[in-house]
């Protein structure tokens, strides 16, 4: 394997959700950027771009996004980005927003491991019956048309995130048909 594939290869394999605590140090806002930079460079159904992402790194402006999080998590978190759809049909009435957060979410949480951060990627907590995204949309500024789906906490772990025991490789993965 070239260093290259094995780098991406690592990075993928390396990769878990943490839900502990972050260490204060805050993250620098370039970060950030490349952070959402691969976000968005992630791919979208018939390229109608539905994601939309909010970076936070304001102390007080996280502090009120996180108190509204019941029950809480990523409290201790020295930044966020809210992920956002708008849902738009792309083709034969078919609308792949699910798919286009999905795909930019997964590369954002790649480049936050790559990137010696670590976070999780929270949704059903912020999508559930009692709407939490829809408060934090509202504190956001976001306009009407668009959906917070996800929190992603960003930051350093104050403890290395525990590695969540898989399935074997011939459970789950086959060649020219199911459990051949």
């Amino acid at each position: 394997m070239t260093s290259e594939k094995n780098l991406v290869y690592e990075t993928i394999i390396g990769r878990r959700s943490y839900r502990g605590k972050y260490t204060p140090d805050k993250v620098p806002r370039n970060d950030l950027k490349l952070i959402l930079e691969a976000g968005l460079a992630a791919p979208s159904g018939c390229n109608k771009q539905t994601t939309h992402l909010i970076a936070v790194d304001d102390e007080e402006l996280l502090r009120k996004l996180l108190s509204e999080i019941d029950p809480p998590v990523a409290q201790t978190a020295p930044a966020m980005i809210c992920v956002l759809t708008k849902r738009i049909n792309a083709y034969r009435d078919r609308c792949f927003a699910t798919q286009d957060y999905a795909a930019a979410i997964e590369n954002m949480l790649l480049m936050i491991h790559a990137m010696g951060y670590e976070s999780c990627w929270y949704e059903g907590h912020i999508t559930d019956t009692d709407r939490i995204g829809d408060r934090i949309a509202r504190l956001l500024g976001v306009p009407e048309g668009y959906e917070l789906v996800c929190i992603l906490p960003v930051g350093r772990a104050e403890a290395a995130p525990a590695c969540p025991k898989k399935l074997p490789f011939e459970e789950r993965a086959w060649f020219n048909g199911f459990g051949v």
